[in-house]
């Protein structure tokens, strides 16, 4: 052994010393390891991990909770023939402007690469208070991409607490895609047997419109609107619900009276609800979901798909056993984290479905991602001459695929925007 003689406190101090040092490189190694994990993570979220245990599947189950059918007659009683989407279509008062009138924030909110194909910008007056948060179209609603004789965007956005807020979503003409028109309803919930309702209190991440329902994500679950079942109401007020001399909502001309919920019933297992979107590409049609977790997170994130129903008495319904539960069909974990836009594609002649991920940006990034995952490994949109990852929008929002068009739709705050799925493609390094 080396400097056996020395006296002992000088080797004790060397001692000390060397493993004060040893440690110090320890933690830097480990630092450098953690961080560089991150990084991995944050650019490459690798591949998907399929989900196949009845335990991890079980935590993603829902439970249908319909609204009687008597509560929805009592409130058609008590505020009139329900409409439908062409009546708010025809109120409708707001414009959308062009790229060339938006703000220089506003665009530098759209995606880096690809580029999008059309650009708007909301009235910044009519959402001021509000957050946008999730976007459906009648691409959605019929394969054709026409609702009656409408095309229409629909963009849901709410305000407020959990438990005091708003939501309400717009719909956009977008007959004449040079000239976007929209008015809103709120969304309700039917309380007191439908002689009330109440304000529906919960951020909208995700939004698909199929067949003549609406599903909307709420804070344990989903929401269902019937799309022919829109009330007008008759008083002008700030309140919510009946009042003295009719029906109010918050200064809006209609409501969305829900027809029923889909609760997860996985407990502290279950996920939080991030983005939703319509998968044309399965058989039969299918809802994808995805699960919110912070941009910063170091926790896998799952990705999972329920059936529609085929039954025609059950139109725009996911597929349901006889307790009323729908199971999923499919699951999966990702490493990506800050999810807040989900899209499924198979494309013509694939064996397996693509998985679009949009991710919110990390608290040190200026825009956000947008990876191609499935169970092989991931691509993520490139930009720059380093080809950096970090090329969506600036706030990561919902994406939904217009299958007649083939553009996918997006918002980022309050611009809104579609990029044919071609172009994404394209643009994966």
């Amino acid at each position: 052994m080396k400097h056996r003689g020395r006296h002992r406190r000088r080797k004790q101090g060397r001692a000390v010393r060397a493993f004060l040092a040893g440690t110090a490189l320890a933690l830097t190694a480990a630092a450098t390891m953690i961080s560089a994990s991150q990084a991995t993570v944050g650019d490459n979220p690798g591949a998907l991990e399929p989900l196949t245990r009845a335990a991890d599947t079980r935590a993603l189950r829902l439970q249908e909770q319909p609204v009687p059918q008597s509560t929805l007659d009592e409130l058609a009683a008590g505020m009139g023939k329900p409409v439908g989407v062409r009546a708010v279509l025809e109120t409708a008062d707001h414009s959308l402007r062009r790229a060339d009138g938006c703000t220089a924030a506003q665009r530098t909110a759209l995606p880096v690469a690809p580029t999008a194909t059309r650009t708007y910008c909301w009235d910044a007056a009519d959402t001021r208070a509000w957050r946008a948060g999730a976007v459906t179209t009648s691409g959605d609603a019929d394969d054709d991409g026409w609702w009656n004789d409408n095309r229409v965007l629909l963009s849901g956005w709410s305000q407020g607490s959990a438990d005091r807020g708003l939501a309400r979503v717009s719909f956009v003409d977008a007959n004449d895609l040079a000239r976007l028109r929209y008015a809103s309803a709120l969304l309700v919930v039917p309380v007191d047997g439908g002689r009330d309702y109440r304000a529906l209190s919960s951020r909208l991440s995700g939004m698909v419109w199929y067949q003549d329902k609406l599903l909307v994500t709420a804070s344990d679950g989903l929401y269902v609107y019937d799309m022919n079942r829109v009330q007008r109401t008759t008083v002008d007020s700030a309140a919510v619900g009946r009042v003295d001399e009719g029906w109010s909502a918050h200064g809006y001309r209609f409501v969305l009276p829900a027809v029923g919920s889909y609760r997860l019933t996985g407990g502290s297992a279950a996920p939080r609800l991030g983005g939703i979107s319509l998968d044309r590409s399965t058989a039969p049609d299918s809802l994808v979901a995805s699960e919110w977790t912070a941009a910063d997170s170091d926790r896998p994130a799952r990705l999972w798909r329920y059936d529609f129903s085929k039954d025609p008495a059950r139109p725009g319904l996911p597929a349901v056993d006889a307790t009323g539960a729908v199971r999923t069909v499919e699951a999966y974990e990702t490493e990506a984290s800050g999810i807040e836009g989900v899209l499924s594609h198979r494309a013509t002649g694939a064996d397996r479905s693509d998985w679009y991920l949009g991710r919110a940006p990390a608290p040190t990034d200026r825009h956000g991602s947008l990876w191609r995952q499935d169970t092989e490994g991931a691509e993520a949109t490139r930009c720059g001459s380093e080809s950096a990852p970090r090329c969506w929008g600036a706030e990561a929002g919902p994406l939904s695929y217009w299958e007649a068009t083939g553009e996918v739709w997006s918002q980022s705050g309050r611009t809104l925007f579609a990029v044919p799925l071609e172009s994404i493609d394209e643009a994966l390094g």
